[in-house]
C-alpha cells in the first residue's frame, strides 16, 4: 500500500509540474492537456483521477506556488535583523524564484487570467505582501521611516513597483536581470520614505547577506506521510483510463 501511495504521489507531482510548464509558457486558455500529459508521462486516466478538470489542475499549481511562498516567508519571519534588510532578502529570493521555478512562473501567469482573478486576493502576492507590511511597520517603530511616512503606502507602492518590473521585463528586450530590477524598485521607495539616518548607513554598508540566517528546516516525516495519504490512491486506480 505504501508503494502504491508513493507512486500516486509521484504521478500527481509530475502532472502538476508538467502543467506548470505549460501554463507558464502558454497561459491557461491556450494550455494543452495533451502537452501536459506528454510532459508528465502520465495517462489521461491518471490525470483525471487526481484532477477533475484543467481548471482544477491550474488551481493545484496555484496551491503549490502558495505553499512555496509560505515556506519562504515563514523562514524569513524568524530572522532577527534590520527589517529593511530582511525585506530586501525576501525580494531577492522572490526574484530568484521567478527566474528559476516553473511553479512560481506559472502562478504569475495564471493570476492574470480572468478565471483566476480572485486568486490575487489569497495567493502568493498576499503572503509576501502582508509580511512586507509587517516589516515596514516594524521599521517605523524602530525609527527607520521618515516622519509621517505611511507603512501602508510604502508596502502598496513597493508591491506595485515589483509587479510592474516583472511585467515590463517580459515586454522588453532589456537583458537586465529581475533581481536587479527588483532591487532598483526597492531602492527608489526607500530613498523616498526611509529615514536619512537609515539611508546613510545603508549607503555606507550596503545590503547584508542574510541567507545563512534563514535556515531551511527538514520536513516533518509525519507531515509528509499525511500529505502522501491525502493526495494519493492505490496504484491500480491511478492508472485506470476514463
Amino acid at each position: 500500500m505504501a508503494r502504491q501511495q508513493e507512486r500516486a504521489r509521484r504521478t500527481r507531482a509530475a502532472i502538476v509540474e508538467a502543467a506548470a510548464v505549460e501554463f507558464a509558457r502558454r497561459g491557461y486558455a491556450a494550455a494543452s492537456v495533451n502537452t501536459i500529459l506528454e510532459g508528465s508521462h502520465a495517462t489521461k486516466g491518471a490525470m483525471y483521477f487526481h484532477f477533475e478538470s484543467k481548471e482544477d489542475l491550474a488551481r493545484a499549481v496555484l496551491a503549490s506556488a502558495l505553499e512555496r511562498y509560505t515556506e519562504s516567508i515563514d523562514r524569513w519571519k524568524r530572522v532577527d535583523a534590520d527589517p529593511f534588510q530582511v525585506l530586501h532578502a525576501i525580494i531577492v529570493e522572490l526574484a530568484d524564484r521567478f527566474a528559476s521555478e516553473t511553479i512560481v512562473q506559472a502562478e504569475f501567469r495564471l493570476i492574470i487570467e480572468p478565471e483566476f482573478y480572485s486568486e490575487v486576493r489569497s495567493g502568493g502576492s498576499q503572503v509576501w505582501g502582508r509580511t512586507a507590511h509587517e516589516l515596514v511597520v516594524r521599521a517605523q517603530r524602530e525609527g527607520q521611516l521618515r516622519p509621517n511616512a505611511d507603512p501602508a503606502v510604502f508596502s502598496r507602492v513597493l508591491g506595485a513597483c515589483l509587479a510592474g518590473q516583472r511585467y515590463m521585463l517580459d515586454m522588453t528586450t532589456d537583458s537586465t536581470g529581475l533581481r536587479e530590477r527588483f532591487e532598483e524598485a526597492f531602492a527608489v521607495v526607500l530613498e523616498a520614505m526611509a529615514s536619512e539616518e537609515w539611508l546613510a548607513q545603508w549607503r555606507r554598508d550596503g545590503w547584508q547577506d542574510l541567507r545563512a540566517e534563514a535556515v531551511v528546516e527538514q520536513p516533518d516525516p509525519e507531515r509528509v506521510d499525511v500529505e502522501i495519504e491525502r493526495h494519493s490512491s492505490p496504484e491500480t486506480a491511478s492508472d485506470q483510463p476514463i
